[in-house]
C-alpha cells in the first residue's frame, strides 16, 4: 500500500526465480510488463525504456537488463534467462502500491518465487540531535 514517504524515497527490490525462459527472452513482452508496472504503480514513464540483450560470455548472467526512468527515479531490471531469475529495483520519491507491483511481476513472469524487500532511503536517524551531513 502506498504510503507518504519519510526520507528521500521508496525502494522495492524484488527477487523472481522459477521463470519460464520464453518469458524473459521476449523484448515486447518485456517492454509490456514495463508499461503495465508504470502504469499500475500510478508513475509517470519519462521517455522510453532503455532494454538491451548482453553479458552472453556468461550462461549464467546473460540477458536483458531495463532501464525505465520514471519523474520520480527509476525502475531496473536484469533477467538471468539461462537461470529463470529476474532482479528488479523499483525506486521513487513519490511512494507506491509494493503489493500492486509485485502482483504485475508475478502476472507477467510466473516465477515459482519471490523474494521481495522494502527500504527508505534517505532516511537518517539524528544522532544527538543532529543530523546526519
Amino acid at each position: 500500500m502506498a504510503h507518504a514517504l519519510r526520507g528521500w524515497g521508496q525502494h522495492l527490490i524484488l527477487d523472481l526465480s522459477g521463470c519460464p525462459k520464453d518469458k524473459l527472452t521476449d523484448a515486447n513482452h518485456i517492454r509490456e510488463w514495463t508499461k503495465a508496472l508504470v502504469d499500475g504503480i500510478e508513475m509517470v514513464a519519462y521517455g522510453q525504456p532503455l532494454l538491451e540483450h548482453f553479458a552472453t560470455h556468461n550462461q549464467d548472467t546473460g540477458g536483458y537488463t531495463l532501464v525505465q526512468l520514471i519523474e520520480t527515479s527509476n525502475i531496473c531490471a536484469h533477467f538471468a534467462e539461462n537461470k529463470g531469475e529476474i532482479y528488479i529495483d523499483v525506486f521513487s520519491c513519490k511512494s507506491f502500491d509494493e503489493v500492486v507491483a509485485t502482483e504485475i511481476c508475478r502476472k507477467f513472469f510466473e516465477p515459482a518465487r519471490i523474494d521481495s524487500h522494502s527500504i527508505l532511503r534517505g532516511e537518517f536517524a539524528p544522532k544527538d540531535g543532529v543530523r546526519a551531513a
